[in-house]
């Protein structure tokens, strides 16, 4: 909760918590009563009335309809007011950049994609602009009518230089005045972050990380990343770069020095997608060529699960190439993910990205069981429950945290 004027315990600031409380019930359950809110939050039904009222003055809630097919007399119903505000969360990685605009309850109500080929006809500055503009234009509003945009990139902003590293496949993104640039140009509140710490936002707020305060989220799709929570905080590191792990050295890969220079590493080339396409190759399976890296091994990964269910259903062991690719992608990811266990005994790890979705349950049981020998701790690993959009649901979810803290506090 933000922190609110006043003295503790003063009357505005035991109002403004009693609101907040309201509007979280809300947003949680949908449009409630007052009866119903009064009992959720232990407030008497007059000061439960004073709440709601107090409220839709202020435009933060709407009278939505009447209870019915229940005894006795229909009862009012509210709900948070959608148009109370509004943000944008992009998504940008080398080929486009993916905008949505949501209402303060989280609804998606716009959305805009922008291809980004390799040769620009605009500077980034413009396509940002474009996609935000088109992405309101589709939710029915102006770029001035959001109170917040948060865009996800790949990589990580040094906050003491502005630069972005960790990301040099990302042409166009790498100039130190970019961020004041961007900043001027859309004249709206703009906030940053690496794309898998926003996929990790998104499963912490409404994904497999709910109530979760220690997690690691590891993601494996163009490239491997990890996103690491302490405390229900994400942690980035002193250069922003925590959780660039595809840069981390394991065995079974050759030592890469220099690695910003290479742009790779030990645990990207163990278990990255080129690595499931090249050891794909090795065992005999040929991939349809053409496709992008992540998308081929997504569809090796799906066939080997396939296979794997037929071998189950006939109820024949399943020896194969196919078998034999998951079990050496398998252990790949748990020999990573054992170097990060070490240090960081987490609670829960997330395994997300197209590639380990396209692996789903079956490839995730055979990291657990692998990562159970290497490593001492026993963390629990589920898939992520965020797999459309996640890097995109992360940066609305990022902006509408912030924007409800700011909107919601009744106190001023």
């Amino acid at each position: 909760m933000a922190r609110m004027a006043g003295t503790p315990g003063t009357p505005r600031v035991l109002r403004a918590m009693n609101d907040r409380a309201a509007l979280d019930l809300l947003l949680e359950h949908g449009p409630l009563s007052r009866t119903r809110i009064g009992k959720l939050t232990g407030l008497s039904k007059p000061t439960a009335s004073q709440l709601l009222a107090r409220l839709e003055a202020a435009g933060l809630v709407l009278a939505t309809g009447t209870t019915a097919g229940r005894p006795g007399p229909n009862a009012q119903l509210y709900s948070v007011n959608p148009a109370a505000a509004h943000v944008a969360g992009l998504d940008v990685t080398p080929i486009r950049i993916k905008a949505a605009v949501a209402d303060i309850t989280g609804r998606t109500v716009g959305e805009f994609e922008l291809p980004t080929p390799g040769r620009r006809a605009q500077g980034t500055v413009e396509q940002v602009v474009q996609a935000v503009d088109e992405a309101a234009k589709a939710a029915g509003l102006n770029r001035s009518d959001l109170h917040r945009v948060v865009i996800g990139t790949p990589g990580a902003f040094d906050p003491s230089t502005g630069r972005l590293r960790y990301a040099s496949h990302l042409p166009g993104w790498h100039s130190t005045t970019l961020l004041d640039e961007l900043a001027a140009a859309l004249a709206v509140p703009l906030e940053y972050d690496n794309d898998v710490n926003l996929a990790a936002v998104a499963e912490q707020r409404v994904g497999a990380a709910r109530d979760h305060e220690d997690f690691v989220l590891l993601w494996n799709e163009e490239g491997i990343g990890a996103a690491i929570v302490i405390g229900g905080r994400l942690h980035r590191g002193w250069t922003g770069g925590a959780g660039e792990v595809g840069f981390l050295p394991v065995p079974g890969t050759p030592l890469v020095r220099h690695v910003t220079k290479a742009n790779n590493g030990g645990f990207q080339e163990l278990a990255g997608c080129d690595a499931v396409v090249r050891v794909a190759r090795e065992l005999g399976l040929t991939p349809v060529s053409g496709a992008p890296l992540a998308d081929l091994a997504a569809t090796l990964l799906a066939e080997a699960v396939q296979s794997a269910e037929t071998a189950e259903r006939d109820g024949t062991p399943d020896t194969g190439p196919h078998a034999e690719l998951l079990a050496r992608i398998a252990t790949g990811l748990a020999t990573g993910l054992a170097s990060m266990v070490a240090v960081l005994d987490p609670e829960l790890i997330v395994l997300t990205g197209s590639v380990i979705v396209a692996g789903g349950e079956h490839l995730r049981a055979l990291i657990q069981a692998e990562l159970a020998e290497l490593a001492v701790p026993r963390p629990r690993l589920v898939i992520g429950a965020v797999q459309e959009h996640p890097v995109l649901c992360g940066a609305l979810q990022s902006a509408l945290a912030t924007t409800r803290d700011e909107v919601f506090d009744t106190s001023r």
